[in-house]
C-alpha cells in the first residue's frame, strides 16, 4: 500500500464525513415515505408499522438520523448493511435474475448494503458526533454514563 498523501490525510475524513452525512440524509427518506408519507409514494401509503416495510422504515430513519449525526456510527452502518442485504434478497432477487440487480430493480438496495458496510468498517470520517466523544472537547474525552451517581 501507498503512503498516504498529506493531501489524503486531510480531505479522507473530510470525503468520508461528506459521504457518511449524505447517505444517512438519502437513506432517512425510505423512511419517512414509509412512516410519515413525506414524501408521498403510492408504493408505501399504508405500510402497517407492525410490517416487514414498517420496521424497515423505523430502522430507516433512526439509522439514517444516526448517521447524519455520526453516533454509533460502525454498528449502526452494520445494521443497516444487514437491514439492505435482506431488502435486496427478499424484494428484489426473489423476482429473479440475482445476480443483475439491473434486472430486478436491485441495484439501490445492493449499493446501499454494501455502502453501510464500508463505512461499518472504515468509520465515518470527519464530523461525527462519534469523534466529539472520543476525543472530547479541547482533547478531553467526554464521559457518558447512564447509571445514576445517587
Amino acid at each position: 500500500m501507498s503512503a498516504t498523501t498529506p493531501f489524503q490525510a486531510t480531505w479522507t475524513p473530510r470525503a468520508l464525513g461528506a459521504l457518511r452525512i449524505v447517505a444517512g440524509y438519502l437513506f432517512m427518506a425510505h423512511g419517512t415515505t414509509k412512516l410519515f408519507h413525506a414524501p408521498y409514494i403510492d408504493a408505501f401509503a399504508n405500510v402497517p408499522l407492525a410490517s416487514l416495510a414498517g420496521v424497515a422504515g423505523v430502522l430507516e430513519v433512526a439509522g439514517g438520523a444516526a448517521l447524519v449525526l455520526g453516533l454509533f456510527t460502525r454498528p449502526v452502518a452494520f445494521v443497516l448493511s444487514g437491514l439492505m442485504a435482506f431488502a435486496y434478497f427478499i424484494a428484489h432477487a426473489s423476482q429473479g435474475h440475482a445476480l443483475l440487480p439491473i434486472l430486478n430493480g436491485g441495484e439501490l438496495a445492493a449499493l446501499y448494503s454494501f455502502l453501510f458496510l464500508a463505512i461499518s468498517v472504515v468509520g465515518g470520517g470527519a464530523w461525527s458526533l462519534d469523534n466529539v466523544l472520543r476525543k472530547g472537547v479541547r482533547g478531553r474525552p467526554v464521559e457518558v454514563s447512564i447509571v445514576s451517581s445517587q
